[in-house]
């Protein structure tokens, strides 16, 4: 079993994303049922509410990475790394498929 080390920025992460889900509490419901929408839809009509899913999944996806990058500006580049890649890994662990916009970002 390999065990990852804990990032000095992990507990400031958790904050942020419990903040985030507060604060976008409507727009991660309506993400999770535009979900359940397309993955029940009939093959007539998949396309099209998968598209629907997609926008607001980039909707997530760019709001998480406006924080992110916001907080990240402020640091300096080593720091700023280090404090990206514990926020992906805690926004991935979250809120799953909404987040995969930071897999690219």
């Amino acid at each position: 079993m390999i065990l990852r080390r804990r990032s000095r920025f992990d507990h400031l992460v958790a904050r942020q994303l419990d903040l985030f889900a507060e604060d976008e509490v409507q727009l991660l419901e309506e993400a999770w049922e535009a979900d359940a929408a397309w993955t029940r839809a009939s093959a007539d009509e998949t396309e099209e509410l998968y598209g629907d899913y997609q926008l607001v999944v980039d909707a997530v996806g760019e709001r998480l990475y406006d924080i992110r990058e916001a907080y990240a500006a402020t640091l300096d580049a080593r720091a700023g790394a280090e404090y990206r890649t514990a926020f992906n890994r805690g926004a991935l662990k979250r809120f799953r498929r909404l987040a995969a916009f930071l897999e690219d970002g």
